[in-house]
């Protein structure tokens, strides 16, 4: 098992373990942590478990569509950031920007 491996399952246990507490089947975990992805985003959804104690199922699959929903609009942010920057990379490769002198600044 690699290490990575190990995270995510030491977090998808954490996550049983707060849905017992509640009284929900620990084996909710593994269907809740493989829609959420990441251990850092299974960690989430066990803190807020434990902070807000929801009473229903609806309440927790409310909370784990809100944080990949948060996941995938910074997924997309970030893509849209790598592409404006490559953008501009290739105008500025083809169009190099050359600060205008002091006599054209006159005019």
């Amino acid at each position: 098992m690699t290490d990575e491996q190990k995270k995510w399952a030491f977090s998808r246990n954490q996550l049983g373990e707060a849905l017992s507490s509640l009284g929900f089947p620990y084996e909710l975990a593994d269907t809740l942590a493989k829609q959420l992805g990441s251990p850092k985003a299974i960690d989430r959804m066990t803190s807020y478990l434990y902070q807000a104690r929801p009473r229903n199922l609806e309440t927790i699959v409310d909370e784990m569509l809100a944080i990949c929903e948060e996941i995938a609009a910074w997924r997309r942010k970030k893509s849209s950031e790598l592409a404006s920057a490559r953008y501009y990379e290739m105008r500025d490769e083809i169009f190099p920007w050359e600060p205008m002198s002091d006599d054209e600044t006159d005019s």
